[in-house]
Order: structure tokens, then sequence, then C-alpha cells
């Protein structure tokens, strides 16, 4: 009997063959190789033929028949991802969506970090690529001012704060100095003038697009930050793949953060005692031994750290196989701040990726409060999940190895992958499961504010901190919730603050989806009994690639 044709996984690869040659840049941060010198359409125009891809895949998708059960969640996937991006393209989120973290100009200034040196062929591309740039940033002002003009418009903050960052990338403000002169600084010889030539206008065009932000989009922009309950709902949407009871979450959120800051004050007094968690804090921040001292002796120190965690698990914890053992460790050549994962391209010849960035005005390069960032960065949170999803070829088809992305289950993953650390004994010292459980408040109080916020909620009156019992949320007092439930510095919290503001739903992903991988576990454990594996677990829910976190429920449920 001859084998059923996967028709799923064929439709669905067709979309990665579509979807990279009108849109370079997901070819590029998908590791998807022949597109690396040029750039998307951002036009009307270029938006809508992307659009269109999408609408067109989904439908054939929605009506093809699997072949077994591992072709079903393939299809799930499908469905919900590209069905949610249909929807935000018809609320217009697609085309407007801009904020501190989420633009096109952030989109292409970032893919310059993942393009190999190597060769004078790579530089050729980069050259290429930088001198695409004027026109697609024409393309992209006819967009946003089409939809400004549709009222589709981002909060006045976020136009402000790009502004700014696009000054600090172009040179004219901060210390980083000009993002794209320092990209071709190690040029060859026989094309440095040409790809300095293309950096100045690539420059002059972000700077250039920067003003225009300010002078035409600024004042369009709406004086409140949140987005109401409409736009939130969907936005929770797609970051989780899951639809949730938000007033619920919004006071689990309070519960929860109460249970993580009782947890870190016994950790406290375990390093001061009798201290508080502010004695500890500072006890730690003082000890010469837990603060590298440098960015140079912190890249260094993530790297050796990562290194020795991926030794230890294999084979342990989990199966690592060999592409996965490379895992690169480096500081961003920006300083907007935060930390982030980039997977490997499909072949591996580009590793995969844990960046770290610092603001301009970072003054400590503390261990004890990274060590649990890079477990979610590295292994086993991100590059555990994502490296593994790209080397399954025999078990996931392409588009869902190179494109499928879900927030909550990969942030979940990340979140419950810190978790795990904590299980297993590789956070017994205290000042490093201190910086674990500061992250772990940190992303509860997200859940908090973020809700809040964007639905205009009002601070309940039996809050477990007695804060300001009664108030509405406002940006005022987001930061000053954040900044009591946290350690982070100012300069770093402002622009997580303003992530928030700007890009509704994402932050709660984070612990929301912790939850369901954590009530998931308890479900297959109390199914199978004395006979749950945790490492056949964690195989078997990694082998199903990224899902919506509902998906991702029912898949497990099958386990």
């Amino acid at each position: 009997m001859a084998a059923m044709t996967r028709l799923v996984d064929v439709r669905s690869e067709q979309l990665v063959e579509d979807l990279a040659a009108l849109d370079p840049l997901t070819a590029t941060f998908a590791g998807i190789p022949g597109h690396d010198d040029a750039l998307p359409d951002l036009s009307p125009n270029g938006f809508a033929a992307r659009e269109e891809l999408h609408r067109v895949a989904l439908g054939e998708v929605a009506g093809l028949a699997v072949a077994d059960e591992r072709e079903q969640v393939a299809k799930d996937a499908f469905l919900e991802r590209v069905g949610l991006t249909v929807e935000r393209t018809e609320a217009g989120v697609e085309r407007s969506e801009f904020s501190v973290i989420s633009s096109a100009i952030h989109a292409i200034r970032e893919v310059f970090d993942l393009m190999p040196t190597e060769t004078p062929e790579h530089w050729d591309a980069i050259g290429s690529r930088l001198s695409a740039i004027p026109t697609a940033l024409d393309g992209y002002r006819t967009t946003l001012l089409e939809e400004a003009a549709a009222g589709r418009i981002s909060a006045r903050r976020q136009y402000a704060e790009v502004a700014a960052q696009v000054r600090g990338w172009t040179g004219q403000e901060g210390a980083a100095g000009d993002y794209f002169e320092r990209a071709v600084a190690d040029a060859p010889d026989a094309l440095g003038d040409r790809l300095r030539a293309a950096a100045g206008q690539a420059s002059a065009a972000y700077a250039d697009f920067g003003r225009f932000i300010e002078t035409d989009l600024q004042p369009r922009g709406r004086e409140v930050d949140g987005v109401g309950r409409e736009t939130y709902a969907l936005a929770s949407r797609y970051f989780l793949g899951a639809s949730v009871d938000l007033e619920e979450t919004y006071q689990w959120g309070w519960e929860e953060l109460k249970r993580i800051e009782d947890d870190m004050a016994a950790t406290a007094r375990r390093i001061v005692p009798g201290g508080s968690v502010a004695d500890a804090v500072a006890a730690l921040d003082a000890d010469p031994a837990r603060d590298c001292g440098s960015r140079d002796a912190f890249q260094a120190w993530m790297q050796e750290k990562s290194d020795s965690v991926l030794a230890a698990f294999d084979g342990v914890h989990f199966d690592i196989a060999d592409p996965l053992r490379t895992l690169q460790c480096k500081v961003a050549p920006i300083n907007d701040g935060g930390a982030w994962y980039s997977p490997p391209s499909e072949d591996f010849s580009r590793p995969g990726t844990m960046w770290f960035s610092f603001t301009d005005d970072h003054e400590k390069y503390s261990t004890w409060r990274e060590t649990t960032t890079v477990f979610h960065e590295g292994v086993p949170g991100h590059h555990l999940q994502c490296a593994q999803a790209v080397h399954q070829a025999g078990l996931l088809n392409r588009w869902q190895r190179l494109l499928c992305w879900v927030s909550g289950h990969g942030e979940g993953w990340a979140l419950y992958a810190e978790r795990l650390m904590d299980e297993l004994g590789h956070l017994d010292d205290p000042g490093d499961r201190l910086g674990f459980l500061d992250m772990q408040g940190f992303r509860a109080a997200r859940v908090i504010v973020d809700i809040g916020v964007h639905l205009g909620l009002t601070i309940p009156a039996d809050n477990p901190f007695g804060w300001r019992p009664g108030e509405v949320w406002d940006a005022d007092r987001v930061f000053e919730f954040m900044r009591a439930h946290s350690r982070m510095d100012d300069g770093s919290l402002r622009f997580e603050v303003n992530r928030y503001l700007g890009w509704p739903g994402q932050a709660p992903s984070y612990k929301v989806g912790e939850r369901i991988w954590l009530d998931a576990r308890a479900d297959a454990q109390a199914r199978h009994g004395s006979a749950f594996d945790l490492k056949a677990f964690h195989t078997a829910a990694l082998d199903l690639g990224s899902l919506g976190l509902d998906p991702l429920k029912a898949a497990l449920g099958r386990l």
C-alpha cells in the first residue's frame, strides 16, 4: 500500500519558499540561504503581497487531509499561527505595529548582526543590503503614513522613544557611535570604499527616517498608552496561542508575585542572616567575585557557563545532538538593553547565539543576576528548544522548524527551564537563586502591569502589598511598580516599561506560558504515575516544535 502524501507538509513548506522570496529579512533570521543581499518591499503593495500569501496558504491547508498524528500537529500549528497572522492583518496590526522593540526599522538593523562576514561574497551581500535601505525606508514611510491616515497609530511615547533609538544607532546621541559605520569596519580593503559609502547612505536614511518619526508620526500618536480590551485580547491570543481569562490572569499575577517575593525574603536571609532582600542585594553587589568588571569579561563568563551546562546535560537530562553543542555568547553591538537568542541557520553554519545588550549607564556586570538568564537563553532554554526544532528535519516540516514561533510556548519553556534548573540543584548558591527569583518576580509583575495598563484596570483594594489600592494603572504607576519589584538599573527598566507599553500582550506570555508548561507536566505525571520519565517528557514535548499553547495542551495530553 503506497504511503499517503503529506499534503500539509508540502503546502507548509511552499509557504517558506514563497515568503523567503518576498521577505528576505525573514529568510535571514530563519537561516534560509540565498536572500541576504536584499530587503523586502515595505510599501503598501509589498505588505499586500505578503498578506495574500498567508491568506491563500491558510485556506488551502485548512482543506487538506492529514496522514498521521504528527501531521495533525503540524496542521494545528499552521492553522493557529497563520490564522492569527491573517486576523492581525485584517485588524491593521501587521502594517502599523510600531514600538521600541517591534517595527521594520528594528528588523532591518538587527539583521546585520546575523550576517556572515567570512568571505568577499558575504561582504558583497552586506553592501547590497545596506544599499537597499533608503528605498525600503521610503516604502515604509508611505505605509506608516497611510496607516496613520486610517487611524491606525501607536502611542506618542513609542514614536518619541524610537526616534531616540535611531539617534543612538546613527551616532547622533549616546556612546555607541554609528552602528552602520561599525558594521563595515572590518570589510576587506577591496570592498571598503563601496561598503563605507553604502553604510553612510544607510545611516543617513535612518537619521532622516528618525526625523520623519518625530515630525510626522509623533504628533499623531495616541496620548494614552493603553490599547483597550479588543486590541489587547487579539494581542494576547497572538502571543499565547491561547485564549485566557484576562481578569483571572491579572489576579493570579498578584498571587504569584507574592509567592515569589516570600521565597526571595527567605533566600535573602541565607545571604545576610536576619537581613532583607535589599541587604542581600547590597552584599552581592559588593562582592567582587560576583562582578565580571567589563563587557568582555562578562561575555567570556557567560560562554564558559553555557559550555559547562551543555556538557553536563548531554545524555543526562536531554540528548543533545552534535550540531546543538555549539552555542555562541555575545554582547550585542547596541546599547538598548535586554537579552535574547538567535536560532541557528538551517544548516547550522550559523550557530545559535545568546545575546546580551547593556544600556549606556550600565555599571555592574553581575553574575548572580544573570546566571538564570544564561539558562533561559541557552540550555535548557531557548537554544535547546529552538535548535532542537531546526535539527528535527525527520519529524517537523520546514515551516515548523524555521518559521513557527509562539511566544507563550517559547518564553514559557525558557521560564520553565529556569525553574527546572532550580529543581535540579543548579541554583543552590543563594546569590544565584536570588537572581533567579528576582527575574521570576519581574516576569510576574509584568503580568500585572501589562494587563492592568492596557485594560485600564483598577489596582485591587486588597492587593498583597497594600500599594495604591483603588487607583487606575498608567505609565507612571507601571514604572513605579516595576521599580519596587525588581533590582534592574533605571535605564534598562525604562526600556522594559516602554516595551510593555508598546508591545501589548507579549510580556505576560512568559509567566502564563510557564504556568501551562507546568500544568502539562503535572498532568503527564498524574496520568503515567510511577512510569513517568522526565527526560522522555521533555524529548517528546520539544519534538512537537513550537505550538500555540492551546494546541500544545491538546498534543501533550495525547503523549
